[in-house]
Order: C-alpha cells, then structure tokens, then sequence
C-alpha cells in the first residue's frame, strides 16, 4: 500500500455538509438575478420608449413641414409618441420645430427623461430665393 493504511474516502462522505452552503448561496443570489433581469427589462422598455420619442419628433416635423393644421400635426406626433409624452411644435424662420419629451415607462426611480427634438425646412420655403 502507499502508506494510507485504510483511509479512503466513503462515497458521498461530505455532501451532507455542503448542501447549506448551496441552500444560502441559492437565496443569495436569486434575488440578485431577478433585480438584474428586472433592470433589463426596464432598460429595454426605457430604449423602446426614447425610439418613440425619435420617431413621434420625426412624424410631426413632416406634418409641420408640409404646413399641416396645428391639430393635424400635434395628432401626428401624440399618435406615434408614448403615453403620456409633452410636445412642443415651433417656428424659427424657414425651420419648423418638434420636441418631445417622456418618463421611461415603469416606476419612476431614476429621474429620467427621455427627449428628441426634429427640425424641418418649411416645404413652402423650397426654391423660394431672397
């Protein structure tokens, strides 16, 4: 023999012990999972939130551009921006103006605020020399 006379080690000798270890490891880091994956998914909704934004500025500075009603634009731009959005339409010279402003969805945790603001040329200012 190689000089352990007898001591082997039974099978399944120390698992009594470590099954504890995993139990508390386990309600340690489960918690931590689900606040990561509620953390992405509220990333993703707050990105799916500031593309709308984007496109809702983009639509409504067509509108403007094209000299649509002031109705007609502001229904353009609420119908692609998300609920509960602000938006501003202006006019600077030949430039029409659309901004709009949105809180991600979800709780309001972090005092974020997501913004796009699109210009235009006013379409009746094409060609128009001065």
């Amino acid at each position: 023999m190689s000089g352990c006379d007898g001591a082997r080690a039974r099978p399944g000798a120390g698992r009594g012990r470590d099954q504890g270890f995993v139990t508390a490891e386990t309600a340690v880091v489960l918690p931590a999972l689900v606040l990561f994956a509620m953390a992405l998914v509220w990333a993703l909704s707050a990105a799916s939130a500031q593309i709308r934004c984007v496109d809702a500025a983009r639509a409504g500075a067509r509108a403007a551009a094209r000299q649509e009603p002031p109705g007609v634009v502001r229904d353009t731009t609420r119908q692609a921006a998300p609920d509960g959005a602000r938006i501003t339409v202006s006019r600077q010279g030949d430039l029409v103006r659309v901004l709009v402003v949105a809180h991600p969805p979800g709780p309001d945790v972090f005092p974020l605020e997501l913004r796009h603001e699109a210009v235009a040329l006013a379409e009746e200012t094409v060609g128009v020399r001065q």
